[in-house]
């Protein structure tokens, strides 16, 4: 009996200031999270995409988009299919770097690629950029479902290569 009175006074010892000196929330991080929370929930659609050839393909999507770690955190599920197989499977997470001054979305996609990327906010609408060429545009069409877009610069034009609209489940 002693030994378990002595086991729970060094717990209390030790977890006490543990606790009384908890990091706080990152206030800007949240703030700025929260303007993306319209993107929240889940979302059906279907899109097209074009290949090196220049033929497009069609296909469906779903995104699975969750607030997480205190809202400082978008957490992004994306899944892509056409003709029942699956061809795109992508983990997105977007936060807010107070030192950068604007989002980064951290991607990992089932082919084991990964990248960290710039992402700003313009308006309503979510940019963010895998590289100087590449952009992806988010935003909530008049209609009220994601639309996203890829586009690439080719000497100076914006070119799409991608579309989908999705609806909220």
């Amino acid at each position: 009996m002693r030994t378990l009175n002595f086991t729970l006074l060094i717990c209390f010892i030790f977890y006490l200031p543990a606790t009384s000196q908890m990091p706080e929330v990152d206030k800007i991080a949240q703030h700025e999270i929260s303007k993306l929370a319209y993107l929240e929930g889940e979302w059906e659609g279907t899109g097209w995409m074009m290949i090196q050839d220049g033929s497009k393909h069609n296909f469906t999507q779903k995104e699975k988009i969750q607030l997480k770690l205190e809202n400082t955190a978008l957490y992004i599920e994306g899944k892509g299919y056409t003709d029942g197989k699956l061809i795109h499977d992508a983990l997105g997470i977007i936060t807010y770097s107070k030192e950068e001054g604007h989002f980064n979305l951290t991607s990992f996609l089932f082919s084991g690629r990964q990248g960290k990327f710039k992402a700003e906010l313009i308006g309503e609408k979510l940019y963010w950029y895998p590289n100087e060429y590449i952009r992806y545009i988010i935003y909530l069409n008049e209609k009220g479902q994601w639309y996203e877009t890829g586009e690439m610069n080719r000497g100076g034009s914006w070119v799409q290569f991608i579309e989908m609209t999705l609806d909220k489940k």
